[in-house]
């Protein structure tokens, strides 16, 4: 059986500290709640003497955890904060008081002023103080990656001696590189006496980008309890992401001898949740739950991808809540994506057609970041409606502004393969258009309705023009035409109109 790792989320405080990240108690609940049903160890509810707020948080969360978990109040190892944080803590049934202090060059001497043995002895006083409220006390080393090893080793003892059932080791400005916080733990283990009978928790920051690989690196030296947030919220460049270490410890349970507890099909749902709480979005790629986590754009991605998911998946999407692989359609994407993509839709095409849809495909996504299944239905109609056209668009330029004149010119396909090019003038662009399509096709009608909209979202989004039109005869028709371009597509729709309206006359004279 391999080691539990704890998972102590601190969200809600220190992922809080994020800037524009602050909740209030209500939220926080929401939050805690979806931490419970994912079963982590810890929560830290938050630092009960800085705000009512924070106070009542504790408070509230200790009352909805139960017995499900252990929930943890911050404190400095100032006599105040730590009668305030019991006060607070009394609602849960797993109560734990989170104290401690400085212990690098800079923190003693800039911003505590004390002395190394100053600071040995108020951690002593802070923890025995604790043990005075609840059983389970924390010590935080703040700053043990910048530490002097051997004093690092002397206050940790002390706290242990003092009754710390959980040792906190650092590295709070994220600085230290992997191996070398890694020996620092692996020291630790060696040289302090009774440490084998208390947890070893980490608290890694992510300012270099290495926050989860020396989580990692801890657990393999021994740690047994991470300190992480949902998203990697946090002061600065943020804490260990949860998602991420939980993750690498279930695909690495053998190598790391580690595991966890956590319901990993709750991660997607929980980073959705803080972020639409916080207001702080996920980069898209984002290890876990970025929206591009799963996504495959690349052609060569997506045939690998279809054929087996495990040869550029490591993960199951389904075992971290997400909604599945995607086939991002894009101008990078091959054959073998569209076809799947078409067959989802309910399209099956022969080599010769499906060519002709991948060339429409290609046209679109040249023009677009991505090709939506809209565009794909719009593309199959509008080359539906050009296979059985008398009259096809070859092209159509217009020139208008003010004080222009509007101006289209344009040329058109007819059945016998002949094109014809004609300019005209008129009202707009639109107007212009159709009355040099006029001029060509030569066939009584009149517009009686003009419609245009977006068939996908984005600026880039396809738009379509309904038009109707009114034979001499009181007939109506209805014509389509889809481009990036309005103007193609209002010329597309008038022409697809006119078509069937020469159609049904001939089939009307054929009789």
């Amino acid at each position: 059986m391999t080691r539990k790792i704890a998972i102590f989320d601190t969200t809600l405080r220190d992922g809080e500290q994020s800037p524009g990240a602050s909740m209030n108690t209500e939220e926080k609940l929401i939050i805690a709640r979806q931490l419970i049903r994912m079963n982590v160890d810890v929560i830290e509810a938050g630092f009960p003497i800085s705000s009512p707020g924070d106070f009542k948080s504790v408070a509230e969360i200790g009352r909805i955890a139960g017995d499900k978990c252990t929930v943890c109040g911050l404190t400095r190892a100032v006599d105040k904060d730590i009668e305030v944080a019991a006060e607070a803590l009394k609602t849960a049934k797993r109560p734990r008081i989170h104290t401690g202090l400085g212990v690098s060059p800079s923190h003693l001497r800039d911003k505590l002023r004390l002395t190394e043995d100053q600071a040995i002895d108020r951690a002593i006083h802070a923890v025995k103080l604790a043990r005075n409220f609840v059983d389970d006390v924390e010590f935080y080393a703040e700053d043990a990656g910048r530490a002097d090893q051997d004093f690092l080793v002397r206050i940790i003892e002390a706290a242990v001696k003092a009754g710390a059932t959980v040792v906190n080791i650092p590295d709070t400005t994220g600085y230290n590189m992997p191996w070398d916080f890694g020996a620092r733990i692996r020291d630790l283990r060696e040289r302090v006496d009774g440490i084998e009978d208390v947890t070893i928790s980490v608290h890694t920051h992510n300012d270099l980008g290495m926050a989860t690989a020396l989580a990692l690196e801890s657990v393999r030296n021994g740690a047994t309890q991470i300190e992480c947030t949902i998203n990697g919220l946090g002061e600065r460049a943020g804490n260990t992401s949860l998602e991420e270490v939980v993750m690498a410890i279930k695909m690495h349970e053998k190598e790391l001898d580690a595991h966890t507890d956590i319901v990993t099909q709750e991660l997607c749902h929980a980073s959705k949740l803080v972020s639409s709480i916080t207001g702080i979005m996920v980069q898209p790629n984002k290890a876990i739950v970025g929206a591009n986590a799963f996504a495959h754009s690349s052609g060569i991605h997506q045939d690998g991808v279809l054929k087996a998911r495990d040869t550029y998946e490591i993960i199951d999407p389904a075992d971290v809540g997400a909604a599945g692989s995607q086939i991002i359609l894009s101008a990078r994407s091959g054959h073998a994506a569209l076809r799947h993509r078409m067959a989802e839709l309910g399209y099956t095409f022969n080599d010769e057609e499906f060519e002709g849809i991948y060339q429409a495909f290609l046209e679109v996504a040249d023009k677009k970041k991505e090709v939506y299944d809209e565009d794909l239905e719009s593309i199959v109609h509008e080359r539906e409606r050009v296979s059985t056209a008398i009259w096809t668009l070859d092209a159509v330029q217009v020139s208008c502004g003010f004080p222009l004149t509007p101006t289209a010119t344009l040329t058109l396909v007819g059945e016998d393969g002949e094109k014809r090019t004609v300019a005209a003038y008129g009202t707009g662009p639109v107007d212009a258009a159709y009355k040099a399509v006029d001029q060509i096709v030569q066939v009584e009608n009149d517009l009686s309705e003009f419609a245009v909209k977006a068939i996908t979202r984005g600026i880039d989004a396809l738009g379509e023009v309904t038009v109707r039109v009114t034979a001499a005869n009181g007939e109506v028709y209805t014509g389509r035409g889809s481009d990036n371009d309005i103007i193609v597509s209002s010329t597309k729709a008038y022409i697809n109109a006119l078509n069937r309206l020469i159609s049904d006359q001939r089939e009307a004279a054929a009789k």
